[in-house]
């Protein structure tokens, strides 16, 4: 899949990946939905950190990527 091209179908992908790999247990925070387009430059910028440091990120690693993400939800 070639995410260099911000299209919904991307952002949809990196969200739901990004949901897995944190491991989200509500999942509800990370609708797809609920996320802008504009955004997606900063979403796939974490997204890449965090295929980088896949399995090595720390419980508080976590909590801010999921934190941050939340800055970019359109709907709270």
């Amino acid at each position: 899949m070639d995410l260099s091209n911000p299209t919904n179908e991307n952002l949809v992908f990196m969200i739901n990946t990004l949901a897995e790999q944190l491991q989200v247990v509500n999942r509800g925070l990370m609708d797809p939905e609920d996320y802008d387009i504009q955004h997606y430059d900063d979403i796939k910028d974490m997204y890449d950190m965090v295929q980088m440091k896949k399995g090595q990120l720390s419980v508080s690693e976590l909590q801010a990527v999921v934190g941050e993400l939340g800055k970019y939800r359109v709907k709270a």
